[in-house]
């Protein structure tokens, strides 16, 4: 639907900013839906909770995971896996 891809690209627009923020590179241009399932948001509203993956390199070589999870279309967090500096 219209509103998942808003939500999609809310989630790749916030996790090419971390990756900038970080200092590493966001690959592939592009997150995957890993989860997906209805929780309570703070006022007890049924919101759609969504988990997906992305793909990082700090070195060029080597390609490391990340993950982004949104509550509605609130960003509840983003996760680099430990990764090399250099």
């Amino acid at each position: 639907s219209w509103r998942a891809q808003g939500v999609k690209d809310i989630a790749l627009s916030v996790s090419k900013k971390y990756c900038d923020e970080m200092g590493v590179q966001f690959l592939d241009d592009g997150v995957a839906l890993r989860g997906l399932w209805l929780k309570r948001d703070r006022s007890g509203k049924l919101t759609v909770w969504r988990s997906y993956t992305f793909e990082f390199t700090a070195t060029g070589n080597d390609r490391y995971a990340g993950r982004i999870i949104l509550l509605g279309e609130q960003v509840e967090g983003v996760h680099l896996e430990p990764h090399r500096l250099n």
